[in-house]
């Protein structure tokens, strides 16, 4: 139930050039959340930098509140990156395998899965 992504390029070049690559499939990002300082904060440190990206189509979170309102436990859309044995990762939940597992009418589905090919777009803008 996750998807993820090896990214070619360092995980500072993706933390700066995130926001305008949400921007770019019509998405908003809402905040950004570095857990190892969060951690950090609470006594509990961790070693890995993990940045967690929540972002937002406001037409898409409406279609999945209006359908479906237990998907707010998913809402907003979020977006991991971390390095892991000198590559960077971008992970998310694995929104088509959240849609075959809830009954919905089929243009409803069909419209989650545009928002996650965005999802994954953005996921995929730095391949080469």
């Amino acid at each position: 139930m996750l998807y993820t992504v090896n990214v070619p390029e360092s995980s500072d070049t993706v933390k700066k050039e995130f926001e305008a690559k949400v921007k770019e499939v019509g998405f908003t990002l809402f905040d950004t959340y570095n857990f190892t300082r969060v951690l950090q904060d609470k006594g509990c440190s961790i070693t890995k930098e993990i940045i967690v990206f929540e972002l937002c189509s406001p037409p898409g979170a409406k279609q999945a509140l209006t359908h479906l309102p237990e998907l707010s436990v998913y809402l907003p859309c979020k977006i991991s990156l971390y390095e892991d044995n000198g590559l960077t990762i971008l992970t998310t939940i694995g929104l088509e395998d959240i849609m075959c597992a809830v009954e919905a009418d089929e243009q409803f589905k069909a419209y989650m899965n545009i928002i996650f090919e965005n999802i994954k777009r953005v996921m995929h803008s730095w391949d080469r």
